[in-house]
């Protein structure tokens, strides 16, 4: 979640500092490795039980995946190279450089508000857990039901959500460089595969009257449901904005700019950072039921991983020096992925809303 908020940050500030000073180090292929792989199997998988059980099964739901998959990879190839031909180093850059001002602020306001959400949805799921933790500790440490907590400030799991905003999350989010985060995610890539690897170890070791088969849906509901799950996969496996920002810091572009504007800079990111993690935190803390603003989530991410990336292909296809048969097939797919990450997008929104209304 750090990469999320300082991105947004880093656009927030951007118009009050256009060039900033010499990014600094070079960023190694496996820090960009740990990188991705933090962002792709984040807090978003926990989220895949749910999906899963209402795609109809592991067999449905895996499907979708595999479909989902080749958008997916479609999309952060298209991604890079866009990247490359426009010399941008963030994701709405790159969109306004490829596809045009106007599509390029619409991009911005999709991206700002779409990491605002995961922000907040992230410290949702991190309250919720700091809670189940703290129970398991207290029966641990004492022996008794966690109905016989003794209920003080310093074990709320809200208090221990702000110490855990300021002690930790704030610290990585106020750094411009997203270098940082190779070493946090050495730390969230082992807790997802240990999560993994104890999930698998736990379903093969637990006796085989325990195992409940779950009774298959009807195929007129199951289509239904498994496109109802693709925007908690997009959501999920949403790595895309940071592949951009990887990219330049792999080649090490080199940017100058004054003294003055640094420190500006930096004075605005500091604030920007500071009332971006107090907003998210009030929201998780105060509104703690967002299951059903999730799929808003997703549809959002949906036009980062389809839509975003099909109109860059479509317009660098028109600029670009390609033959012909690359042109017209490469277009296509970027019309195919269009229309795809829309029909994602006004399904899931439309669902999402209906159920905000009561309706559904």
């Amino acid at each position: 979640m750090e990469e999320l908020a300082r991105e947004s940050i880093s656009l927030l500030a951007s118009a009050s500092a256009k060039s900033p000073l010499d990014p600094g180090p070079r960023l190694g292929s496996a820090g960009s490795v740990f990188i991705m792989l933090k962002s792709a199997l984040g807090a978003g998988l926990l989220n895949f039980p749910w999906a899963f059980e209402r795609a109809g099964g592991v067999r449905s739901a895996v499907t979708v995946e595999l479909i989902s998959l080749v958008f997916l990879i479609s999309g952060l190839i298209v991604l890079a190279y866009s990247s490359s031909i426009s010399g941008q180093s963030t994701y709405q850059a790159v969109v306004k450089k490829v596809c045009g001002p106007a599509i390029g602020q619409l991009c911005e306001i999709c991206f700002i508000f779409n990491l605002f959400m995961i922000s907040v949805a992230f410290l949702v799921i991190v309250n919720d857990q700091l809670e189940k933790l703290r129970d398991s500790m207290y029966e641990l440490a004492t022996g008794l039901p966690t109905s016989d907590t003794q209920h003080h400030f310093y074990t709320d799991q809200r208090f221990l959500l702000l110490l855990l905003c300021f002690f930790v999350i704030l610290p990585l989010s106020v750094s411009k460089e997203i270098s940082i985060q190779k070493y946090s995610s050495v730390l969230g890539t082992l807790a997802a595969t240990y999560l993994t690897v104890a999930v698998i170890i736990k379903y093969h070791s637990r006796p085989a009257a325990a195992v409940h088969n779950t009774p298959p849906l009807h195929s007129s509901s199951s289509w239904a449901s498994m496109f109802s799950v693709i925007p908690t996969i997009c959501f999920g496996f949403q790595c895309h904005e940071a592949s951009v920002i990887l990219d330049p810091l792999l080649k090490r572009r080199q940017k100058h700019g004054s003294v003055r504007e640094a420190k500006f800079e930096s004075r605005s990111r500091y604030v920007l950072t500071a009332v971006w993690i107090m907003v998210t935190l009030l929201i998780a803390v105060f509104v703690p039921d967002i299951s059903k603003v999730i799929s808003v989530i997703g549809g959002i991410s949906a036009c980062f991983i389809f839509i975003f990336p099909g109109l860059c292909l479509m317009f660098a296809m028109q600029s670009e020096p390609v033959s012909c048969k690359t042109r017209v097939a490469l277009t296509v797919w970027g019309v195919v992925t269009l229309i795809c990450g829309a029909f994602v997008f006004g399904h899931s929104t439309t669902l999402s809303v209906l159920q905000l209304l009561g309706k559904i």
